[in-house]
């Protein structure tokens, strides 16, 4: 447990960013998960629909500092890749 008033603050502030990223965790994992059952259905219009949607919840991550700008990359570069593939 803490001791010094630092460290007590640090444990506050690491429980307020905890929730943060949980939720941003949340977010991006939910949306990825539509978004591959539509591309496993082959449903191309509701996959490209899901798209910007998955786009904007990276980037928040990455402003946020959730994950790093390259990872963002990685994934968006993922995303369009499997919707390209659909026929």
């Amino acid at each position: 447990m803490a001791i010094t008033s630092s460290a007590k603050k640090a444990l506050r502030a690491s429980k307020k960013k905890r929730v943060f990223n949980l939720r941003r965790k949340a977010d991006i994992e939910k949306n990825v998960k539509a978004f591959r059952k539509l591309v496993l259905a082959k449903d191309k219009v509701a996959a490209a629909k899901l798209v910007p949607v998955i786009y904007q919840a990276l980037d928040k991550a990455v402003k946020t500092g959730y994950i790093k700008a390259n990872a963002s990359s990685r994934s968006k570069s993922r995303v369009m890749k499997a919707l390209a593939k659909i026929v």
